[in-house]
C-alpha cells in the first residue's frame, strides 16, 4: 500500500524536533511493506542541515515552498492508498491539509497526524473556524504524537471519527550506547531548542538548579540561546545534530528533559528526547508530568523533579554508580516495551482495523 505523508522534514532534525519520530515511524512501517513517499517543503535552512541523506525505505521529496511546488506535490495525493498530512509544517499548513482532503482517493485512508496536540487542541477552542476543525468531518482518523486520555476526549468531542496516542519510542539502530566524548563533558546535560512556551521551564528546572549548583557543570544543546543570560557554569553549544545526540546522552553524569508547556499541562507526552536518553543509558531527569509512570518507573528507571531545587538535589545526591544502574535499568524498559518497530506494528494493526471495518460495511 502506498502512503503519502506530508510533513516538516524527514531529511532535518534542524528546528524540527518530530524528524526522530517520523523516521522511526516509518521505518518500522515500510518493514511492513508500505511504500511511503515523505513530501517536505524547502524552509528553515532545513534542508542546509540534513542529519540524514534520503533514506531506502523512503521516497523523500523536497519541494520549493512557493505555490507552484504545493501544487506539484498535491497532486500525487490521489495516488496513494493512505494520505497522511501532519501539523507543524510551518508553511501551507492550511493549504496542505485542506489539498489533502480535496485530492485524496474516496476510497483512501486520510489522517491527519498531529505531533503536538495540546498546542493545536489550545487554538481549536480558540478559533471556530480553525482549517483542523473544518477538516475533521472528512477525515478518517486523527493519530497523535501523544497526550493520552485527555487529547483523546477532547479531540472525539471535536467531532474526530476516531483518534489514537502513537507514542514517541526508541530505535535501537540510531539510539544506543555510545562512547563518551569530552567536548559533552558536564554533570548534567540538556538538548531543548529556545521556543516561547518552554523557556521559562529551562530557566526554572535548568538554569535554576545550575545557580544552585556553582560548583558542577552544565551544558546546553539546542537553537537560539546564543544571547540568553546563563550562570557561569552552564555551556551553551547551539545546534546538536541526531548523530551526536548518542554521544551528548552517554557523557554527562545525567541529562534533564523539559517539556514545553503544553505537554507538561496535558501529561502523557514522552519527548523523543526521553526514549533517545534512555536508550543510551542514560541517567534521565525529567519534569514531572501525568503518565510518567507509563513509560518509565520514577526513583528505578527515571528520577522525576518538580522544579529547579528538585533538579539540584537529585544531581547533588547522585553518585556515579547510582546514575549507571537508572540508566541501565531505562535501557532494558524501553528496549522491551518502547521501540518503534513496536509502534510500528501498533500502527500497522491501526491501519488494517479500518481496511476490515470498510470491507464489512460494503
Amino acid at each position: 500500500m502506498k502512503i503519502a505523508f506530508y510533513g516538516s522534514s524527514l531529511l532535518s532534525s534542524y528546528w524540527n524536533g518530530a524528524a526522530t519520530y517520523y523516521r522511526g515511524i516509518l521505518k518500522a512501517l515500510a518493514a511492513h511493506g508500505y511504500d511511503i513517499t515523505f513530501y517536505e517543503p524547502d524552509a528553515f535552512e532545513r534542508q542546509q542541515h540534513r542529519d540524514i541523506d534520503p533514506p531506502e525505505w523512503a521516497r523523500s521529496v523536497v519541494y520549493p515552498a512557493t505555490a507552484e511546488g504545493l501544487r506539484s506535490v498535491l497532486a500525487e495525493a490521489g495516488g496513494a492508498d493512505i494520505v497522511v498530512k501532519a501539523n507543524g509544517v510551518g508553511v501551507f499548513d492550511r493549504e496542505l491539509l485542506e489539498g489533502v482532503v480535496a485530492l485524496s482517493r474516496p476510497d483512501a485512508l486520510r489522517i491527519f497526524w498531529d505531533v503536538d496536540a495540546a498546542a493545536t487542541l489550545d487554538e481549536m477552542r480558540g478559533d471556530a473556524a480553525h482549517p483542523v476543525l473544518a477538516a475533521l468531518p472528512d477525515i478518517d482518523m486523527v493519530l497523535t504524537y501523544g497526550g493520552g486520555p485527555p487529547v483523546i476526549d477532547a479531540y472525539t468531542g471535536f467531532g474526530a471519527a476516531r483518534c489514537v496516542p502513537v507514542y514517541n519510542a526508541l530505535d535501537p539502530e540510531t539510539h544506543h550506547p555510545a562512547p563518551p566524548q569530552p567536548r559533552f563533558t558536564a554533570d548534567l546535560g540538556l538538548l531543548a531548542n529556545r521556543l516561547p512556551d518552554r523557556e521559562a521551564r529551562i530557566e526554572e528546572f535548568f538554569l535554576k538548579a545550575a545557580a544552585a549548583l556553582p560548583e558542577q557543570s552544565f551544558l546546553l544543546g539546542g537553537n537560539g540561546w546564543h544571547d540568553k543570560p546563563m550562570p557561569a557554569n552552564v555551556r551553551a553549544i547551539g545546534h546538536v545534530g541526531t548523530n551526536d545526540h548518542n554521544a551528548f546522552n552517554c557523557t554527562p553524569r545525567a541529562v534533564l528533559n523539559v517539556a514545553r508547556d503544553s505537554m507538561a499541562h496535558i501529561g502523557f507526552s514522552p519527548a523523543t528526547r526521553v526514549f533517545e536518553a534512555a536508550g543510551a543509558a542514560a541517567c534521565l531527569i525529567t519534569d514531572a508530568w501525568e503518565g510518567i509512570e507509563q513509560f518509565l518507573t520514577p526513583d528505578e528507571e527515571v528520577l522525576v523533579a518538580r522544579d529547579g531545587q528538585d533538579v539540584a538535589e537529585h544531581l547533588a545526591a547522585l553518585t556515579e554508580d547510582r546514575a549507571r544502574a537508572i540508566g541501565a535499568a531505562a535501557l532494558t524498559r524501553v528496549r522491551a516495551e518502547h521501540t518503534y518497530a513496536l509502534r510500528g506494528e501498533q500502527v500497522h494493526r491501526i491501519f488494517q482495523e479500518h481496511r476490515q471495518r470498510l470491507t464489512e460495511a460494503a
